[in-house]
């Protein structure tokens, strides 16, 4: 496994523990984190504060589906699962696209998709 591709999977791993550190780790300090429609955050602060984002409860169960690579582009295919405070939960697919910098997250979009 590349550098790149072990940095989006620890990544993923802390945001399965909700472990900040670990997570903030893998990121620049300016990373951009955008998912269409919905937000746009940068920097390390604001991405931090969304990792336990108010609407959920507990840590999310993601699974990898495929994790490619090319140039410093890792793209990961998923789906996660998480509980949400109004008692609803999120089953969704999802799409990261990583950019990376010196293997680290540059900047993320992802696209969600409820099953």
């Amino acid at each position: 496994m590349t550098k790149n591709k072990q940095t989006v999977q620890k990544y993923m791993e802390a945001f399965m523990a909700s472990d900040h550190e670990k997570i903030l780790s893998c990121l620049t300090e300016d990373v951009t984190w955008e998912v269409p429609g919905m937000f746009r955050l940068s920097g390390k602060e604001a991405f931090d504060k969304e990792i336990e984002n108010d609407n959920f409860i507990g840590s999310p169960t993601i699974q990898i589906i495929r994790m490619i690579e090319e140039n410093n582009i890792v793209i990961v295919e998923g789906a996660v699962q998480s509980k949400m405070k109004n008692g609803d939960l999120l089953d969704a697919v999802f799409c990261d696209v990583f950019h990376m910098q010196s293997e680290k997250i540059k900047h993320l979009t992802s696209y969600l998709m409820n099953k």
